[in-house]
C-alpha cells in the first residue's frame, strides 16, 4: 500500500516541549534544496538537527520504533538506514513560510536512497495558521492531520508541500528512511 498512513499521538505534548527545546540550544540555518541550492520561491525555512546520541536519543529511538512497526504493517519498503539525522524545521509567518511541491527523492548522496518520510508535527495548533502539509500523491491533495505530537509518514516519491504559515511559527521534526533506489 502506497497510500500515507497517519498517527495520532507520536509524541505527547511534553515530549513536542522537549525535542522544540533540544533545538533552541543550536543554531537554525536556512533550509536549502538538495544540494543546498536556496531558492526562496521554493522554500522558506529554518533548520537545524538532532543528534541520534546524547540528549536526542530518545526521539531517534521513537522514530526507529514508529518506521519499523508501521513499515511492516503498511509499506513493507527495504529499507536499509537513517543516512540522515532527523531535522527540525520552523517555518515563520514573519519570514513567509513555506515549501512549495516536491518529493523528497533527488540527485543527492543521500536524497536518492530516500524510501520513507516521517514528518511529525510539534507546534501548538493554535501557535500558527495555514502551514498545512498537503500530499498529494494520486492526483488529490490530502491535508496531514495538524494536531500536536501526531505524524505522517509517507514514500518519499510523494509530492508534497507545507502552505504559506499566515500567523506564528510552525515546528516540525522530519526523518527519511534510507534503502535501495526505487525500481
Amino acid at each position: 500500500m502506497l497510500s500515507p498512513y497517519s498517527l495520532d499521538r507520536m509524541f505527547s505534548d511534553t515530549e513536542c516541549d522537549q525535542i522544540i527545546r533540544l533545538t533552541q540550544a543550536q543554531d537554525f540555518s536556512d533550509a536549502g534544496l538538495v544540494r543546498g541550492r536556496q531558492n526562496e520561491n521554493i522554500r522558506v525555512a529554518r533548520i537545524t538537527w538532532l543528534d541520534e546520541e546524547g540528549e536526542g536519543a530518545w526521539v531517534f529511538r521513537r522514530v526507529m520504533e514508529v518506521v519499523r512497526d508501521v513499515n511492516r504493517a503498511h509499506f513493507n519498503f527495504a529499507l536499509t538506514e537513517f543516512a540522515e539525522r532527523a531535522q527540525v524545521a520552523l517555518y515563520a509567518s514573519d519570514a513567509g513560510g513555506h515549501f512549495d511541491w516536491h518529493s523528497d527523492i533527488g540527485a543527492g548522496t543521500f536524497a536518492q536512497k530516500r524510501k520513507l518520510t516521517l514528518v511529525a508535527q510539534l507546534s501548538e495548533g493554535n501557535a500558527y495558521e495555514d502551514g498545512r502539509l498537503e500530499l498529494n500523491g494520486n492526483g488529490q491533495v490530502e491535508t496531514a492531520d495538524a494536531t500536536r505530537g501526531s505524524a505522517i509518514l509517507f514514500p518519499s516519491f510523494t509530492l508534497h508541500r507545507v502552505t504559506p504559515v499566515s500567523r506564528g511559527q510552525r515546528y516540525s521534526l522530519t526523518t527519511w528512511v534510507h534503502g535501495p533506489e526505487f525500481t
